[in-house]
């Protein structure tokens, strides 16, 4: 198995983490005898050899060690080191397929071949995979049924024949008897007919076949999710109602799950993602691949999501839960029912179905409405999930009521006061208090009592006192003035010089406003010089309107010569000044210009609001709004606030309203607030086109 692997200079070589020296005891820990051995050579691979999937000079020299593990029966557990191979070799172009609507990060290792070029890497690795492949032909006849598994899959990528790759796949139909081989083998169809659409028709014709009986409902519901991403014609006329029954039969049909807690207990990547895949895997990735090639087919995916919700098998609810998320983020559409569903299963016995739908509904914000009662019967009859720890770490906010804290329900506000009030705080409590409103006004007292509380050379004092501000800030709680100014004036010298807690100190007191003027303007005007002086400034001028003060600091960071704020802060401060900005205009419009993007729009943006004249923040906002879907939340806000003078814009806006797909939805990665945000967006788009002829529902 590893004749050679001394004479390879694996010294001179890189991985992510440095020199190379390391793989030969990787690649021999493969081979171990010892299973938590073995998966942390698994682990170390994919952490170093092949991290965030990139490739490196030392991946290439892997390849042939790891074709020689996989050939060898003797070596335990041989299907991870074929996905590793599949993975290392790369998904193939003409591979098709609809975007995943996974949770990966989506970050890529910019510099991760180190002097060589990647893609230079990526296709040598694509190539030396491809060589191969016949090592994926022998394999597809393993004798571990694992192995085959992951095999087929690999020789449709790699098989530069497509007569042969479609023989082998008939071949092997016909020959299997063990269905999770089976199902990878309709897999391997489904990618063929993608892969090659010229010589799809057999492939089609045997995926039709293994969707009808006398084949079992797992087998069937797998061929109707390759037909719906390659032959959705070949769908029934009302696919929805036929996968439910399918779903009903294979619960009846299935075995006692697995023991989840089987294999070794590792603290590694590929250890934990074994603890937290699904019980019943197989389920979980037959309906993943069928809510992928429904894709844009929101209404039978959203009937197929509430049909799941609604069955008896907790096993295929928590199933559903899962799947929802991908579709919550992509698609805009009315989803009450399914979400009205995914709360019910906050009453389910079942541990990690509540924990699956706690974690959908923290994300959904105002969205997760539906589910308000439900959040709310859980908060209110089990306390003990109103806090989470995370081992020695400080407490948390339960998801609970975090979710019920976001939908804007009032019902919040009794149970965050409950938790003020007592021993334990989550230090992130104020974070929730902005999305509550004016109903949050009754817990501003303890805020501000926890506030003035804080010891000021606490090394946790930021995060701790951040969330403080916001939310004070969010209330607009006067009479949180000293213990604000207690935390602006009284930070350790340190602090003060680097810290960034001033500038929430400095924003809380603006949102304050003209009563906090008389005590907050002098200690504004003593931060103007200091590291936060564009949100002194910009404070100064909401509690005094003192522009002459206020207007060098500004002009000085926007023209890129201060060092506490940028350009860009300058320029948000400038636009909120309105026409008292004039001496700004200048600067401004050079901005315009030549900054990057999140400059050139806040300065578009301070333009319009100081000269009220749309040209030319209009030209340069339109441009942003297509360059980068994050500045149309606060594009579309200035516009709601300009009202019909915002006309130039209106023409983006109708188009958003008009357009299904969430405008942040993107293969690969999302933020917990990506809905939110969505949200908001078709929020100010309306308001924007309020009174207009035309509007957009």
């Amino acid at each position: 198995m590893f004749t050679g692997i001394d004479e390879v200079d694996w010294a001179s070589m890189r991985h992510a983490y440095g020199s190379a020296e390391d793989v030969p005891l990787l690649l021999e820990g493969l081979a171990s005898g010892d299973a938590a051995e073995r998966e942390t050579a698994l682990d170390g691979m994919y952490g170093a050899v092949h991290h965030q999937g990139n490739v490196y000079d030392s991946t290439l020299a892997c390849v042939p060690f790891l074709f020689a593990l996989a050939d060898r029966e003797e070596v335990p557990e041989r299907a991870g080191i074929v996905d590793l191979l599949v993975s290392i070799g790369g998904e193939d172009p003409a591979g098709g397929g609809a975007p995943d609507d996974g949770t990966a990060d989506g970050t890529t290792d910019v510099d991760a071949a180190g002097d060589a070029e990647p893609d230079r890497l990526r296709a040598r690795a694509r190539a030396a995979v491809r060589a191969r492949a016949e090592a994926f032909v022998r394999l597809t006849a393993d004798p571990d049924p694992a192995v085959r598994r992951a095999a087929a899959g690999a020789a449709v990528r790699f098989l530069d024949e497509p007569g042969r790759a479609l023989g082998l796949l008939h071949k092997r139909l016909a020959d299997e008897r063990d269905e999770r081989v089976l199902l990878a083998l309709l897999e391997g169809l489904g990618r063929f007919a993608r892969r090659h659409p010229a010589h799809a028709g057999r492939a089609v014709e045997l995926l039709a076949a293994h969707s009808a009986p006398p084949h079992g409902p797992g087998l069937r519901l797998a061929a109707l999710g390759q037909l719906a991403g390659c032959a959705p014609e070949r769908l029934p006329a009302e696919p929805v109602p036929t996968v439910l029954r399918l779903l009903r039969e294979r619960a009846r049909l299935r075995p006692a799950l697995p023991d989840e807690t089987g294999g070794p207990d590792t603290d590694t990547l590929v250890g934990r993602l074994r603890r937290l895949r699904p019980s019943d895997e197989e389920g979980a990735q037959l309906l993943r691949t069928l809510h992928t090639a429904l894709d844009d087919r929101v209404a039978d995916r959203t009937a197929l999501l509430a049909g799941q919700l609604a069955c008896s098998d907790p096993v295929d609810r928590c199933h559903a839960v899962w799947m929802a998320p991908g579709l919550f983020r992509t698609w805009r559409a009315d989803y009450a029912e399914p979400i009205a569903l995914i709360g019910a299963q906050l009453a389910d016995e079942d541990e990690r179905l509540r924990d699956a739908a706690l974690f959908v509904l923290t994300e959904l914000y105002e969205l997760a409405a539906p589910a308000a009662d439900a959040l709310h019967e859980l908060v209110t009859g089990r306390p003990e999930t109103r806090i989470r720890r995370w081992g020695s770490g400080a407490p948390t906010l339960g998801e609970a009521v975090k979710a019920l804290a976001r939908t804007g329900d009032a019902r919040a506000v009794p149970v965050l006061a409950g938790l003020l009030a007592g021993p334990e705080v989550p230090d992130d409590l104020g974070q929730v208090i902005p999305h509550l409103g004016p109903a949050a006004a009754p817990l501003a007292p303890a805020l501000r009592e926890r506030l003035a509380r804080l010891p000021l050379g606490s090394p946790d004092l930021h995060e701790r006192a951040a969330p403080l501000l916001r939310a004070l800030a969010a209330l607009r709680d006067t009479e949180a003035l000293p213990a604000v100014l207690r935390l602006a004036t009284g930070l350790p010298a340190d602090l003060r010089l680097r810290d960034s807690l001033l500038d929430s100190a400095a924003r809380a007191l603006g949102a304050l406003g003209r009563p906090a003027r008389e005590a907050a303007a002098p200690v504004l005007r003593g931060l103007l010089d200091g590291a936060c002086g564009v949100s002194a400034a910009d404070a100064l001028w909401a509690v005094e309107g003192d522009a002459e003060a206020i207007l060098p600091v500004l002009l000085r960071e926007l023209a890129g010569d201060g060092e506490h704020g940028g350009p860009r802060a300058a320029a948000e401060a400038l636009g909120r000044m309105g026409p008292a900005a004039r001496a700004g205009v200048t600067g401004l419009r050079e901005l315009a210009r030549s900054g990057g993007l999140w400059e050139r729009t806040a300065a578009a943006q301070a333009l319009w609001r100081i000269t009220g004249e749309p040209e030319p923040a209009a030209d340069v906002l339109r441009a942003a709004w297509r360059e980068n879907a994050y500045t149309r939340v606060p594009i579309a806000a200035l516009a709601a606030e300009l009202g019909p003078a915002a006309e130039p814009l209106h023409g983006l806006f109708r188009a958003e309203l008009a357009t299904r797909r969430r405008h942040r939805a993107r293969p690969g990665g999302h933020c917990d607030n990506d809905v939110h945000e969505d949200e908001l967006l078709l929020r100010h788009c309306r308001e924007a086109l309020r009174g207009c002829d035309s509007p957009v529902a």
